[in-house]
């Protein structure tokens, strides 16, 4: 019985440690958000403008964004604040998308615009040329878990 309980024990330990390894890593190694001037200098030439809200379907407590998301010709610039979490990537999307299974849906026919790094504000540069007027919603997916975090359709 002694044993069990031990067992049990270090199992949860770590199964607790893990988790919030996990959760704490991206935290605590992501580079400094940029500050709000930054965010208003990058967004002064806008084109499009959305907001991403916490209240989607495929949102959860762990899984959400809530801020404005604008999209210029050299870039897409937020203001606001993400859910932690590893890996996010930032794609372009054509329709609604509001869950995970929505985007695996279309996620071959999405554009992938590039990585997210911090969790408050962001700027992520656009490649030369990029067809923002093909695609109508921008979505943040975690590509580790694959999990959806947010979206905001723009047009």
């Amino acid at each position: 019985m002694r044993i069990l309980l031990l067992s049990l024990s270090y199992l949860v330990v770590f199964t607790l440690g893990f988790g919030l390894g996990v959760y704490l890593l991206p935290i605590l190694s992501a580079p400094p958000a940029p500050s709000a001037a930054e965010v208003q200098a990058a967004a002064r030439d806008r084109m499009f403008t959305a907001r991403f809200r916490r209240d989607l379907a495929g949102s959860d407590l762990f899984h959400w964004g809530e801020g404005v998301v604008t999209l210029t010709r050299d870039a897409i610039v937020f203001d606001g604040r993400l859910a932690p979490g590893p890996a996010y990537r930032l794609y372009l999307v054509r329709g609604v998308v509001e869950t995970e299974e929505a985007f695996r849906r279309v996620k071959a026919a999405s554009l992938p615009v590039g990585d997210i790094r911090t969790f408050e504000n962001f700027i992520v540069p656009l490649a030369p040329g990029t067809p923002l007027e093909d695609y109508d919603t921008v979505l943040v997916w975690c590509e580790s878990f694959s999990r959806f975090i947010t979206a905001a359709k723009y047009r």
